[in-house]
């Protein structure tokens, strides 16, 4: 009898000891999974996106009216969004470190070269993530882009249209407000199309 308890109860301790290990490594898990360092600096071409700000952001979606901003284009020259209302506007936020962003601007160029007299690109490059703007700059440059590049030194804009993983883009009407679902990843040449042939 008295085998027959002590028994029961080293089978008690070890289910005990057992639950408690289940629980230290679920915890352990769940830190190393929502820790602070949510870029994917991985170079892996396969990812859809980027995360830059904290994922309890949820952006801005169709029919909410584009925030207003104004930046610096790398030309030098400002750009405000609130000046272009009666236009199609396509507004892309991106980084040079980002490999989806570098995947898609082949294509982005190639739209501008032969729709930038329909619809107004602005490529935010969000700059509080990079080096320097010196290396948007020459990023630009190496690879012979010619849509506008707007500069978002501290992050500000990028933060307010809630761009939760780069590349996310925009398409806004000539109302000033987001037609279409915001687009998170890299875009092809004819999704741009289409996207654009749908804003009003």
């Amino acid at each position: 009898m008295i085998k027959k308890i002590l028994g029961i109860g080293i089978l008690a301790v070890l289910g005990i000891v057992l639950v408690i290990n289940v629980i230290n490594t679920n915890d352990k898990n769940n830190k190393e999974t929502s820790g602070p360092n949510l870029v994917d600096v991985t170079g892996d071409t396969s990812v859809e996106g980027v995360t830059i700000v904290p994922s309890s952001a949820s952006g801005i979606n169709k029919g909410d009216p584009a925030p207003d901003f104004e930046l610096p284009l790398l030309t030098g020259e400002m750009v405000k969004l609130s000046e272009l209302k009666g236009k199609k506007v396509l507004i892309n936020f991106w980084a040079t470190w980002c490999p989806p962003c570098k995947e898609e601007m082949p294509e982005m160029q190639e739209f501008y070269e032969e729709y930038g007299d329909e619809i107004t690109i602005i490529a935010i490059n969000a700059t509080g993530s990079e080096r320097n703007e010196q290396a948007v700059k020459d990023f630009i440059d190496e690879y012979g882009y010619t849509f506008p590049v707007a500069i978002d030194k501290d992050n500000q804009i990028t933060d307010d249209y809630m761009a939760i993983t780069i590349p996310t883009s925009y398409f806004i009407g000539t109302d000033g407000t987001i037609q279409v679902p915001r687009k998170v990843g890299p875009m092809t040449y004819d999704f741009m199309v289409d996207m654009m042939n749908t804003l009003q």
